[in-house]
């Protein structure tokens, strides 16, 4: 992109679209750094159902776009599988229902008056983290986020491997023989994410403990009965930890990524949790990959629209 073009992109308004909160940001160009002028947040409530939500983010940009009329175009890093050329939501588990089928890029497009482009809100996060954050000087990036749920992305020389269906990066939906009765949010039984998540974890100590064993409502709670050392809260996070680094021992074999940069609530279980993956990793690589520098994510909740912002200007530049 010529730095004509890139200069005249900005500002521009970033959304990141998930099944707790839509973030936004105003992204402005300074030298060469993208730099968060203004940011905000609403609640995703989508219990309410897709319809509702995509009239919620629709007024959301309506207004901002009026606040800020100096903004270009509309990047957008949204939950689900994402349709990234037509801009359109494929397909989205139960965490959002009746998110899938929604012509989002449509919808804003309306209601912006701008151009508007979609990828995956894990595809963004690790598009931004491999370009801008913990995967720079990389050729090829694994990123993971485990919070909620769990996804991922490679960027292989500064782009998203998306896959015949936009699918590439839905690692949270691989089996693990830890936990098959659990049920994953995709529907299917025995994934990664069903015990491994930030919900799943809880869900997975729930159906262990026993009725001399306390309740824990939440991850929160959860993290405080690990922390008193609770030998099943702390074998909820070990274990799962372990399953996840035996899973991303297993994903490294097949892609032969040069880093893995994991980000998400989960990586901030402690010590012991990184220690647990780390050894389930080392277990699973195989040799030429058992010794990958897993680190954390540098970007925070930035990452999404900043990878958002990447992608809208890759397509303009193509376009």
């Amino acid at each position: 992109m010529s730095e004509e073009l890139k200069a005249s992109s900005f500002p521009l308004l970033a959304l990141d679209i998930g099944g707790t909160k839509v973030g936004w940001a105003i992204i402005s160009l300074v030298g060469e750094e993208l730099l968060v002028a203004e940011s905000g947040s609403i609640p995703t409530l989508a219990l309410e159902g897709g319809a509702e939500v995509a009239s919620r983010i629709c007024e959301l940009v309506a207004s901002t776009s009026s606040s800020f009329p100096e903004i270009k175009g509309v990047a957008v890093a949204s939950a689900g599988v994402v349709d990234p050329r037509m801009g359109k939501i494929v397909s989205a588990t139960n965490t959002m229902p009746g998110w899938g089928g929604t012509d989002l890029g449509d919808l804003l497009r309306e209601a912006s008056g701008r151009p508007v482009w979609i990828l995956n809100d894990v595809h963004a996060h690790g598009l931004g983290e491999a370009r801008l954050g913990a995967g720079v000087g990389h050729d090829t990036v694994l990123s993971v986020a485990v919070g909620t749920g769990i996804g991922g992305a490679l960027i292989h020389d500064g782009e998203v491997v998306f896959g015949s269906h936009n699918l590439a990066g839905h690692l949270g939906h691989i089996h693990h023989h830890f936990a098959p009765e659990m049920l994953c949010s995709c529907g299917r039984m025995g994934h990664i994410e069903a015990f491994c998540s930030g919900s799943g974890i809880t869900a997975w100590y729930e159906a262990r403990r026993s009725t001399q064993d306390p309740k824990a409502l939440n991850g929160r709670r959860l993290q405080e009965l690990a922390d008193s050392g609770h030998p099943l809260a702390v074998a909820c996070f070990t274990e799962s930890a372990y399953a996840l680094g035996e899973a991303l021992g297993s994903l490294a074999n097949c892609v032969d990524p040069a880093i893995i940069v994991l980000s998400g609530s989960m990586t901030r279980s402690g010590e012991a949790w990184w220690a647990s993956l780390r050894e389930g990793y080392r277990a699973s690589a195989m040799n030429a990959v058992a010794d990958l520098e897993i680190v954390a994510g540098s970007l925070g909740s930035n990452a999404p629209l900043l990878g958002a912002v990447i992608h809208y200007l890759n397509q303009i530049a193509s376009s």
